[in-house]
């Protein structure tokens, strides 16, 4: 079986679910805040004042990377693009240095979101040195930064500390980012929690973006819980199946 029809079996199971689950329709409302009726999930991530930055994702620094496998970084950066893409949270995207060793940015990036800035920088290393980057990011008008990139103790590590310092939200995907090494990206978590920056992961963003599964693009949200976690694709595969031939005894 492709992996374009597991996605579609586990988009049917979702779906199957959320209409089991939730009778009424809360897509209006979802639409128009983060925060269901219920007046739960203020804690959590904003997508109507977000900004997703997708930094230095270059193929050849990719090789450099230790501490999570390429399949999965570059499924779980795919992933966040699509979820941008979909909610129309704006995505910046930049690389120091495009033409040289560390490579082009990944072509998954901007053919997930193609409506996504890129920011040509002229050397920094840093990101927030680039004036025309702190302009795209002002130029939003949005506080919540959802940040990713190779490799996290610098491309993610150095913005998110200045953006936090300028009075920015600030979430790091530290599984669609990556480190030279375990050592490297555990430090980088501990600098991120003692800054006051708000360590995540791909599926937590998807999730928090989410909320309910009672919203008209259900199917679509579906597909990508199976970037985030491609096992469980064969879960809902089977679980089709089962109904399906429970169906065929009736």
């Amino acid at each position: 079986m492709s992996i374009r029809r597991l996605f579609d079996v586990i988009a049917v199971a979702f779906l199957f679910v959320a209409v089991l689950s939730a009778p009424q329709a809360l897509a209006q409302t979802q639409r128009a805040s983060s925060v269901l009726p219920s007046g739960g999930g203020k804690a959590l991530l904003d997508p109507n004042d977000a900004v997703l930055l997708l930094l230095d994702h270059q193929t050849g620094l990719f090789q450099t990377v230790k501490d999570i496998g390429i399949t999965e970084l570059r499924a779980n950066t795919t992933l966040l693009a699509k979820l941008a893409h979909m909610h129309k949270i704006p995505v910046i995207t930049s690389a120091s240095e495009p033409n040289g060793p560390n490579g082009p940015l990944m072509p998954e990036i901007h053919a997930s979101a193609p409506d996504a800035i890129y920011v040509a920088r002229r050397g920094e290393v840093n990101a927030w040195d680039n004036p025309d980057f702190v302009d795209a990011v002002r130029k939003t008008g949005r506080k919540t930064l959802i940040i990713a990139g190779v490799w996290t103790s610098v491309c993610v590590m150095f913005p998110a500390l200045d953006a936090k310092a300028a009075g920015y939200k600030v979430y790091t995907v530290m599984d669609a980012s990556g480190d030279p090494s375990e050592l490297a990206s555990r430090t980088s978590l501990a600098r991120f929690a003692q800054a006051g920056i708000i360590p995540t992961t791909a599926n937590a963003v998807l999730s928090e973006v989410h909320r309910t599964w009672n919203r008209p693009d259900a199917a679509e949200l579906a597909k990508l819980y199976g970037l985030a976690a491609p096992n469980y694709v064969a879960v809902a595969e089977s679980w089709q199946k089962a109904r399906d031939a429970g169906s065929q005894k009736k």
